[in-house]
């Protein structure tokens, strides 16, 4: 198939959503992480997502986020939405004011907690497409939302002219060939192990969590992959690994990086928001060792990371609690 040209971008950054001591929004902090990781190398900026702690988020942090996000990536960088809701009209609600806060796409979870029947996937995924002119990614994530959207269903909505791609973290490869073979859906990959898995077999690029950390070494995985060069991409797979499992593997993906940014200076605080909780002392440490095995990536100096198993303990109530059924 032929596939439209790419809105989207293709080194996405799953943006965390960094905060004070006290679990609110650090604007600045905000702003800063943001042209951090466009100079580093993403041309694509998904905020609200699970990694930005979506459903602890109010609706006016939200917008707000994407209007941060645009206003500081500017020409440089395409920003997503990526919150929604397991409620139909209040992520038609969202999204609708999500385009008018600047948001350059929307990526729409498949319905958490309910387990709605394909049928119902198919109709809520339709209807917040038909409610915006924006580019839509659907977020197949079975492993978080109880629910996969099968086959079938992903075929008939490829043929709504506004479904464009999926982030796909449900790592059924032959799935995937066979919807890029069959539809002219864009895929990108939505487990950061899984990346040049995912592009090697046409994926186009990737919406990461670790990325937050060193979007650099995707940057030149997926310039890699564009040039043909196998080998200088498995090259960039490989120094990644150990800082992936590190990220990825021992608590949530938002948790760790956040230790990790915080460590490394890059965000003033690691907090997150209850029920998260930063990384116990044994959780931590394994995170440490995991760092310990990181070489080769140029663009993080570890010798200067400094964690704050303190500072990260525990969660936040934040002033406000969030909008999120």
């Amino acid at each position: 198939m032929t596939q439209a040209a790419n809105p989207f971008g293709q080194v996405l950054v799953a943006l965390v959503t960094p905060m004070t001591a006290d679990g609110e929004v650090d604007w600045p902090a905000v702003e800063k992480h943001i042209d951090g990781v466009i100079a580093s190398g993403a041309d694509g900026i998904v905020v609200t997502g699970t990694t930005g702690e979506t459903s602890t988020l109010t609706d006016d942090e939200k917008l707000r986020l994407v209007e941060v996000a645009g206003s500081v990536a500017g020409d440089r960088a395409k920003i997503i939405t990526g919150g929604g809701s397991n409620e139909t009209a209040h992520a038609i609600d969202l999204y609708q004011k999500s385009e008018k806060a600047g948001a350059d796409g929307i990526m729409i979870v498949t319905p958490y907690y309910n387990k709605p029947t394909q049928a119902g996937l198919l109709t809520h995924f339709r209807l917040i497409a038909d409610s915006t002119d924006l580019p839509v990614i659907l977020y197949d994530i079975p492993g978080r939302t109880g629910v996969p959207i099968m086959y079938e269903t992903i075929l008939r909505l490829a043929k709504h002219p506004n479904i464009l791609a999926v982030k796909d973290a449900k790592g059924d490869f032959s799935e995937v060939s066979r919807v890029l073979n069959q539809t002219d859906l864009m895929y990108f990959s939505g487990d950061d192990a899984n990346a040049l898995p995912h592009m090697s077999i046409g994926a186009s690029g990737l919406i990461g969590v670790t990325a937050n950390i060193a979007a650099s070494p995707y940057r030149a995985m997926v310039d890699a992959v564009n040039r043909g060069d196998l080998a200088a991409a498995t090259e960039q797979h490989r120094k990644l690994e150990p800082l992936v499992r590190a990220v990825m593997t021992h608590v949530p993906g938002t948790v760790a990086a956040k230790y990790i940014l915080h460590g490394l200076g890059y965000i003033s605080s690691p907090r997150v928001r209850l029920p998260l909780v930063g990384p116990e002392e044994w959780e931590a440490a394994i995170i440490e060792d995991e760092l310990a095995l990181v070489d080769g990536i140029d663009s993080i100096d570890l010798t200067d990371f400094r964690p704050d198993r303190n500072a990260a303990a525990g969660g936040a109530l934040p002033a406000i609690s969030g909008t999120t059924r």
